[in-house]
């Protein structure tokens, strides 16, 4: 379990610690606001630790190892020109750092680098074994269409693709779990398969299908909201979200409708309390309210953080965190909702408006 993250100088974070919760952690936020870096930063670190252990070798860490691997990924998952421009330049030649708490310790973490680095980062904390598990990353855009062929292509070709898109192509395509795990397994993919209306099948060129009822649909004839679905159904049926991993998951709402979105925040909940970490980015008030709601008839057990990320009027992202929504401040997207709610009943009421739509200060009686 990630515990902490502290980012100082990190793109718009001129210091910022999230202290997450056990189960669920939601970061809210508006566009620019930092929202996936924070998903990036703390995936990266464990997508390294789990890439160190994945030849099944029983030596510890080294620095060696992590000062060039944990440079690489930064760089290929944030995608800057280099390394160095990930740290601020507010203050000049500024050092950037990230320390990772974990439980247990001997997962704990720490970095740094400046504005000039280019291939390697300085460890400043050695962790003493490996993350067991790889973590997924689900970006905004499914996956399943592109996968056929995309790891390979990706390795052997320039490919102006954030590298968490190849790590969960290789995790869609691995092979399905076996075993005791299995009940599990069918235990979650039930309210998903109901709401695709068919399971997800692989054929051996590697793509993906949606077997229905009348037949197998080739997954580009899907529609994306589906799609996305399909992409977690595939994932939770390989493995890659059972048992003590990490879920990090950017805009889960993106491209779906409500009735799906309340399909994604129940299945969010129950890999929450089936032992995955989650951690989303969200600026829906929608899939908010759905995940408070759900939260508060079946999973009121969760260990939940929420944060609010705010900017200043240097550009820079402060933060406000708690363990409900209550705790984040005020962040004008979800506001929007809220007033644009007022707005239409006031509409269906027939009270007087101004030009832009809102409310007057006076409003004449009639």
């Amino acid at each position: 379990m990630l515990k902490s993250l502290h980012l100082q100088n990190l793109t718009v974070f001129p210091d910022a610690e999230f202290l997450f919760g056990k189960n669920l952690n939601v970061i809210l936020g508006e566009n620019g606001s930092g929202k996936s870096h924070v998903l990036k930063a703390a995936y990266c670190a464990i997508a390294v630790s789990a890439q160190g252990r994945k030849d099944g070798s029983s030596d510890p860490p080294t620095k060696g190892f992590l000062a060039t691997a944990l440079a690489t990924k930064l760089s290929r998952v944030f995608m800057p020109d280099a390394l160095g421009r990930l740290a601020s330049r507010r203050q000049g030649r500024a050092t950037c750092h990230c320390s990772y708490s974990f439980a247990p310790e001997s997962l704990n973490l720490g970095f740094s680098f400046s504005t000039a680095s280019t291939k390697e980062v300085v460890v400043d904390k050695l962790p003493t074994s490996w993350a067991p598990m790889r973590p997924v990353f689900l970006p905004t855009r499914e996956l399943l269409t592109i996968s056929p062929g995309f790891v390979s292509l990706y390795e052997t070709t320039y490919l102006p693709f954030e590298e968490t898109w190849r790590d969960t192509c290789l995790l869609l395509g691995a092979p399905l779990a076996r075993g005791p795990r299995l009940a599990a397994i069918k235990q979650l993919l039930q309210p998903l398969e109901q709401a695709m209306g068919g399971k997800v099948e692989l054929d051996k060129a590697g793509r993906f299908y949606l077997n229905v009822a009348s037949g197998s649909m080739e997954m580009h004839l899907v529609a994306e909201g589906l799609r996305k679905l399909a992409t977690l159904a595939r994932l939770i049926a390989t493995g890659s979200l059972l048992g003590k991993g990490y879920l990090f998951w950017d805009e889960p709402e993106s491209n779906l409708n409500p009735r799906i979105i309340k399909t994604v925040a129940k299945t969010i909940l129950q890999l929450a309390k089936s032992g995955i970490q989650v951690f989303i980015a969200t600026h829906s008030l929608f899939l908010m309210r759905e995940l408070h709601i759900l939260q508060q008839q079946r999973f009121q057990e969760l260990d939940t953080r929420c944060f609010g990320l705010h900017l200043t009027g240097d550009g820079t992202v402060s933060v406000k965190q708690g363990k409900t929504m209550d705790a984040v401040g005020s962040i004008a997207a979800l506001d929007e909702d809220l007033e644009q709610a007022d707005r239409y009943i006031d509409t269906e009421m027939g009270l007087p408006l101004t030009a832009d739509g809102s409310e007057p200060e006076n409003p004449s009686e009639d």
